[in-house]
């Protein structure tokens, strides 16, 4: 049964049908990341420097992640337009190529890193006592990263046919393994070993192994007839591959450009707050995870709704469907970060009892300064999806450019002193400043309240010279239209 028809997609009320499609992503976004604070959690059991441990890790998570969407997201905006054009059998295609070209694309980098795992993590100046158990948990987590990536993208094709209830049933059963398998290998139960970090990564590894089982069980037909790949779809096609790292490839890099400002910014929290900051910073960082959840699921279902309506030549509707989105994301999290705001202390408490007074006080700290700026974060995500569904990534990608290396680096270069050795890859820092630690998290907030009044300026602009309807003429393989608008 379909979460929503394809007529309603591409006709029905656009908030009532966004909010439908995105219910389940909401909920599997929110078991994402409750898989992941499953670590946090647990090994805020173990001690301080546990925390601080993964947390040096999660930049290098992210930027690696970076080479998952090019296959994932790309085959997303690619399968949504052939479901909205009812091409079938191009759909499957671009899903099996799609995948292919996660598996090569995250192969190629995850290996080394692996390989390399405590030289990669000595290049972003980790303490040397916590390189060793940061490395370890790295190592593991990475090696299955190809896994993921081909499960992310075989996801994605459900998400763009609509069918986001099966996306949230791969997470929970994700989330269910590492839920019992994480704290059975973190602190020893039964005949398991206590192996601390590294039962961590694994219990990680493990959920990334079951819901990749879990989510081609339902591609091949078992509980699940919404999207189906059959036999014929799997063939090589250079033309399907070149389609989908074109779409995808700016996304990918979107996401490298600001995955790589973190691992910077982790190394300029190390120098400007030691220990007691590098695990503030990976309680805020994990909560700001968490609260963008919604937008994050608002983002996927109005990239799906966009890419069909654009199949469909409709460009007015995908234009409402930003329109739409980002209003209820705006104002939902106006509210969400005046609750983080007073709740601030509670928060970090809850998930990290063990810090030291220290890296309470900057955990509370950095919750409030982000909650001030989750309405520009929310926000931005849907603009982005507006982009994405008309297949503009180069636009996502010239944002996030622009968002992190020219307003969130230079301000957080103001928290280390003067001519310091910056920690990570050894780069000197000259116009440090000495503000501490704070600058980091000040600088957060505002790359995200600027970043989304400039995307925003940029979304009106590129509305009214027909953004919407030269894609469609795009889609449908016709040429571009010069000085349309999408109301035309």
């Amino acid at each position: 049964m379909w979460d929503v028809d394809r007529e309603a997609v591409t006709d029905g009320p656009v908030g009532r049908v966004l909010l439908v499609l995105a219910a389940p992503l909401v909920a599997q976004n929110v078991v994402y990341v409750a898989n992941a604070l499953i670590d946090t959690f647990w090994l805020g059991r173990v001690g301080e420097d546990a925390v601080a441990a993964v947390g040096l890790s999660l930049p290098i998570q992210s930027l690696l992640g970076a080479t998952v969407v090019i296959g994932a997201v790309g085959t997303q905006i690619l399968v949504a337009q052939r479901a909205g054009d009812d091409d079938e059998a191009g759909a499957r295609r671009v899903a099996v190529n799609g995948a292919l070209v996660a598996l090569a694309v995250t192969a190629a980098v995850a290996v080394p890193v692996v390989v390399y795992a405590e030289e990669v993590v000595t290049l972003l100046g980790a303490d040397p006592a916590l390189a060793g158990t940061t490395a370890t948990y790295l190592a593991i987590v990475v090696a299955v990263l190809p896994v993921g990536a081909v499960g992310d993208t075989v996801e994605n094709c459900f998400t763009a046919y609509g069918d986001t209830r099966a996306v949230f049933h791969v997470s929970l059963v994700g989330v269910l393994v590492n839920l019992v398998a994480a704290p059975v290998l973190i602190f020893g139960v039964g005949p398991a070993p206590e192996l601390g970090v590294a039962g961590a990564a694994i219990g990680t590894a493990l959920a990334g192994v079951a819901g990749l089982l879990w989510i081609l069980g339902y591609a091949a037909g078992i509980g699940r007839d919404t999207f189906r790949l059959t036999r014929r779809a799997f063939a090589f096609d250079p033309a399907t591959v070149r389609e989908v790292v074109s779409v995808g490839l700016p996304l990918g890099g979107q996401r490298g450009v600001s995955e790589l400002v973190r691992v910077l910014v982790v190394g300029l929290v190390a120098i400007a707050g030691g220990t007691a900051g590098v695990a503030a910073y990976t309680v805020g960082a994990r909560v700001a995870t968490l609260a963008i959840v919604p937008a994050l699921g608002i983002q996927q279902a109005a990239q799906s709704m966009i890419g069909q309506n654009v199949g469909a030549d409709a460009p007015a509707r995908a234009r409402r469907t930003t329109t739409v989105g980002t209003a209820m994301v705006v104002a939902g999290f106006l509210a969400l970060g005046a609750v983080q705001f007073l709740f601030a202390g509670g928060i970090a408490d809850l998930l990290a009892p063990d810090l030291t007074a220290a890296g309470r006080d900057l955990a509370v700290t950095y919750l409030r300064i982000l909650g001030a700026s989750y309405w520009a974060l929310g926000g931005t995500y849907t603009l982005l999806a507006a982009f994405n569904g008309a297949s503009r990534t180069r636009t996502s990608f010239a944002a996030d450019l622009i968002k992190y290396w020219a307003v969130r680096f230079p301000i957080a270069l103001a928290a280390v002193p003067a001519a310091t050795t910056f920690g990570a890859f050894g780069v000197t820092v000259t116009p440090g400043l000495g503000w501490g630690v704070a600058a980091v998290f000040w600088a957060v907030a505002a790359s995200n309240v600027l970043g989304f009044l400039g995307l925003g300026a940029y979304f009106l602009y590129a509305t009214r010279r027909g953004m919407f309807a030269n894609a469609a003429e795009r889609a449908s393989g016709g040429e571009a239209v010069a000085g349309t608008t999408d109301d035309d």
